[in-house]
């Protein structure tokens, strides 16, 4: 096992060079420049003035040498200092909001997993049943509905109409002022419509996932077999059965962390929640290339790393992954 992980370890190290490389490509390939934002509305700035703005953010340099002079920073976690005008460190800017970030995708990820699981394999037990017909619409729904538009609705029935959750922010303004039961339902109030939101995609797509699985690996022949020796119904869906048909969904759950990550920019926004994904946003209304790699960087890092997660549980499942 140690030797399958230190291989998939050193495969990530090329797919992360390039998932940079291709990033840095693109950002400064496409039109504008950082200094527009401070030059494009002021009529007294000059070229003279333009040219010294580009040379002290080093945008004069070729490309090349712009990537390998970021890329000697990052190695040392310095994603140097942000374009806005307070100048600060990238690094001190993403330490600030990467734990709510991550806070917000694990809640979710939980959810997931809780949810769709068990209504998946209930739905394989209890084929083509109401119940089953009841959890198909649902996750037609599911697939259909936009989760930016969800999220809307959700902020308008339960924030604005029926005033029951906040609908922006991680804490109320009175917050410290609230005794302890009540800061920590303040803290979970804010945090149960932007993890629903998120969650509400990947609870469709896991439960269809799920119930196909179980309904190929219940009508195999060890199946048959384990039935056939008495054993009890229950032993034999959750123990004999959901064991293989998770194999599939923990693979899926490894490629979902993307769009969960990338959905973060989305939510984070329509909620206030001060995370990667607002930084995210606001980097990029600004130009702001150091915060906007840094994100980019931090982002792939956390996808590779739910990946290997996701290699190594499915190697842990399956011993003929790690022979192989």
């Amino acid at each position: 096992m140690l030797v399958y992980t230190v291989k998939r370890l050193l495969e990530m190290v090329p797919t992360f060079f390039g998932i940079t490389v291709i990033s840095f490509l693109i950002l400064h390939l496409a039109p504008g420049k950082p200094t527009d934002v401070l030059t494009e509305m002021n009529p007294k700035i000059t070229p003279e003035a333009r040219e010294r703005l580009e040379k002290y953010y080093g945008l004069d340099q070729p490309l090349h040498i712009q990537y390998g002079l970021w890329l000697k920073r990052v190695v040392r976690l310095d994603f140097g200092e942000s374009f806005a005008a307070d100048h600060r460190p990238v690094w001190d800017k993403i330490r600030e909001r990467l734990p709510v970030t991550i806070l917000l995708n694990v809640l979710s990820l939980f959810l997931i997993l809780a949810v769709a699981i068990p209504i998946g394999v209930s739905s394989a037990v209890h084929p083509y049943s109401l119940y089953d017909k009841i959890t198909t619409l649902v996750v037609f729904v599911g697939f259909a509905v936009p989760t930016f538009w969800l999220a809307l609705l959700l902020m308008l029935l339960f924030g604005v109409t029926l005033d029951w959750l906040p609908i922006s922010g991680l804490k109320s303004m009175d917050y410290d002022s609230l005794s302890l039961p009540a800061q920590v339902w303040d803290r979970v109030s804010h945090l149960i419509l932007p993890v629903f939101a998120s969650a509400f995609g990947g609870l469709a797509g896991i439960s269809r996932y799920m119930r196909s699985n179980m309904l190929e690996v219940i009508r195999q022949d060890y199946i048959t077999t384990a039935r056939a020796k008495g054993l009890s119904e229950t032993t034999v869906i959750y123990k004999h059965a959901l064991r293989n048909a998770l194999l599939p969904i923990i693979t899926i759950l490894g490629l979902s962390l993307p769009g969960l990550i990338g959905g973060s920019v989305i939510f984070e926004n329509i909620f206030g929640i001060p995370g990667m994904g607002q930084f995210f946003f606001q980097a990029l209304m600004t130009r702001d290339y150091p915060s906007i790699m840094g994100v980019l960087t931090i982002g792939a890092a956390l996808t590779l790393l739910g990946n290997l997660l996701a290699d190594i549980g499915y190697a842990v499942s399956d011993p003929r992954i790690r022979a192989g």
